[in-house]
């Protein structure tokens, strides 16, 4: 067994926003002396919450669609990691970080976002495309489905194994045939002031949660559009009715609740990109890129907290190695502000 672990910034813990961002800009820019304290900001928001009704509450029902047939290709995640059982459904579904619900930390989201509403449901495909769309759920659904087995790690270091249901992304990509132009993937996920108390109990953050990958990122084939877990759709807290799962990469880099799919020539700002030296566009699992608060070398079960060695890439360095010919494969020291994060 390995020892239980500890971080020396307790992960659960938000950065002050007047550290997260350049505390002076901040402040001028808001006009203000003093800043409420995130948690007491949040807490005011939280507290007109109303929970789901169970931890495991399903939002939507889609019986012709779930559950999915496992792809055998994808039936356990990689043998580089700690070991090949999944993570209880019920410890996966009472640990997220979904900050517009629950700002600042990851926790019991499913006790702030009853109010969600996920259907009816609409993503924009838009951009540097020539078949520009808009998908409610009955398009998304008649997309083949299928179940996989992945490994996920969240850049605070816990890790889980989750069997998620949905499709290749570039199916929709196919579907929506960017034009030559197109070279990123820019994503945005809805923002509702009225049923996500972490907007508005969290203003300094760049709402809406955006994101972004590089085309051929987005084309590669474990890159899932994902409406379904545990064998059912998708539940509120794990960011129904639609998200997205990259594995290969730190959990943020997988948006919840999409509203917009954006073709695009720049390379697209994301949502984490205000703090540069600790979170880059690229942002791959690499255990031999610290963070600039904690090493990555080292992952923990969400479930036990038993520790493992982190592989690179999650263990998905054979379906994605070659796209980054120069990610650093030994130990890098940690960055500094001013230096700006891959």
């Amino acid at each position: 067994m390995g020892r239980r672990f500890t971080a020396n910034i307790p992960s659960q813990r938000i950065t002050p926003p007047e550290v997260f961002f350049n505390r002076r800009k901040f402040l001028s820019a808001m006009g203000l002396g003093i800043l409420a304290t995130p948690f007491a900001a949040c807490n005011a928001g939280a507290s007109q919450a109303r929970a789901q009704s169970s931890l495991l509450e399903v939002p939507l029902s889609r019986p012709d669609v779930f559950p999915t047939q496992r792809n055998a290709a994808f039936d356990s995640p990689p043998g580089a990691i700690g070991r090949q059982a999944l993570t209880p459904r019920d410890v996966a579904a009472s640990h997220n970080n979904f900050y517009e619900f629950l700002s600042g930390r990851g926790g019991p989201v499913w006790q702030f976002c009853g109010d969600f509403e996920v259907e009816p449901w609409q993503i924009e495909v838009t951009g540097e495309c020539n078949n520009p769309m808009t998908l409610d759920l009955d398009d998304l659904f008649a997309f083949d489905h299928e179940e996989r087995v992945y490994h996920f790690r969240c850049v605070e270091r816990w890790a889980m194994n989750v069997p998620w249901s949905g499709f290749p992304l570039s199916r929709l990509i196919e579907k929506a045939d960017p034009t030559s132009n197109a070279r990123y993937v820019r994503f945005e996920t809805a923002v509702n002031e009225e049923q996500m108390p972490g907007v508005t109990g969290s203003p300094w953050y760049p709402w809406p949660y955006h994101e972004g990958l590089r085309l051929d990122e987005a084309m590669n084939e474990l890159t899932l559009v994902v409406t379904g877990v545990y064998g059912e759709p998708l539940l509120r807290q794990h960011g129904a009715p639609v998200r997205l799962i990259v594995p290969w990469k730190y959990g943020y880099k997988s948006p919840k609740s999409i509203v917009k799919i954006e073709f695009v020539r720049d390379e697209p700002s994301i949502f984490w990109q205000v703090q540069p030296h600790e979170y880059g566009f690229l942002s791959n699992a690499n255990p031999n890129i610290p963070h600039p608060r904690w090493p990555q070398n080292i992952s923990y079960w969400l479930d036990t907290e038993e520790t493992f060695a982190a592989p690179i890439y999650n263990g998905y360095d054979e379906y994605v190695g070659e796209l980054y010919p120069d990610e650093p494969r030994t130990p890098q020291r940690p960055l500094r502000p001013g230096q700006t994060a891959r």
